[in-house]
This record gives structure tokens, sequence and C-alpha cells, in this order.
């Protein structure tokens, strides 16, 4: 996959204003897989894209008043047909690992890229998911080597806090789908 000014040009683009600079002379060197669904368990329609640019109506689903006011991103999300998404470019820093601590450095935002695929911590993902997932991290790597050593889970990040990419998703697969 292409990247250019730190977008995948055949993504879909959603700019999210939840975003910043980086530290200085901070290049990634980690990438965190996420699950999101919206409303929970429910695939498809506009609620993520809606998340991730602050225009969540709490109207639509009884638990987007837990959600409404927070202020997060994410550099891609997956669909579970395979359709990407691109939110934040890599260069910069997208809103997605909040507290966190990875090989004893905390803040993982600052490091790290942050890939949403479309799910639950009950289910599989799909064919399509892992294929783009791969897809999107062998380029990652071709443009920022260390991320090689470094692929993790969010749960792995913020353990006491978060669950995802949960049971499901299967990490021996998509490791041995990477060296291919």
């Amino acid at each position: 996959m292409e990247i250019k000014q730190g977008w995948l040009t055949s993504a879909r683009h959603v700019p999210s204003p939840n975003q910043d600079k980086r530290p200085e002379g901070e290049v990634p060197s980690l990438l965190i897989v996420h699950n999101i669904s919206l409303p929970p368990g429910k695939f498809g329609g506009p609620y993520i894209d809606q998340l991730f640019t602050n225009t969540l109506s709490e109207q639509d689903d009884p638990f987007f008043s837990e959600i409404a006011g927070l202020r997060v991103s994410a550099h891609c999300l997956i669909r579970r047909d395979g359709e990407i998404v691109q939110y934040v470019p890599f260069t910069e820093r997208a809103w997605h690992a909040g507290i966190s601590l990875y090989k004893g450095r905390e803040k993982c935002n600052d490091f790290s890229i942050g890939i949403e695929l479309e799910g639950t911590d009950e289910c599989d993902f799909t064919q399509q998911q892992y294929q783009q997932l791969v897809k999107i991290t062998q380029s990652l790597i071709a443009l920022y080597p260390a991320i090689e050593e470094n692929i993790t889970g969010h749960s792995d990040v913020a353990p006491n806090r978060k669950t995802d990419p949960g049971p499901h998703f299967d990490w021996a697969y998509f490791r041995s789908l990477l060296t291919k």
C-alpha cells in the first residue's frame, strides 16, 4: 500500500481533530491493534467516523451518552468488509492508547500507530481484515522498521483498563501472514 505524506492513498480519508504533533524527533516505533464497534456489538453505520470526528449524537443510541464527550481517534479503522478508513496521518499523534506503558515507556501515543479493527472481544475477525492489516503493517514497517519488532494489542499497553483486540484476534495467524 502506498503512503504519501502520512496518508494511505487507497484509504477513505476522514480527518479527525483528535490529533496533534508527536514530540520533537519522535517517529513511530510501535503498532497497537484495537477493536471497536458502535453501538457495542453492532457493525457498519457511521458511528465510528462520528466518534473520531466529535460528531456522535447521544440521541442515536443510549450508549452514546457515555462516550459522546470523548476526544479520541486512531490512525486507521479496518471495517469488517476490509474497507480502510484513515483518520490521522501516521506522521501525527492519534489519541488512541490513553494511559499506557510499553517496554518501560509511558504515553504510547507519542511513538505508536493505532489501528482499529471493527469487531468485539466476542467474535472472530474477518479474512479481509487480516489481509488489510497485513498490507498496512508491511507498508508501515517499510517506513518505520522498528515497528517490525513492536506490534501489540491495546490490552498489552493498558492491561488493567483494556481487553482489545481480544481473545478472538489470532496473533499467530496474523504473524504468519506478515512473514509470507
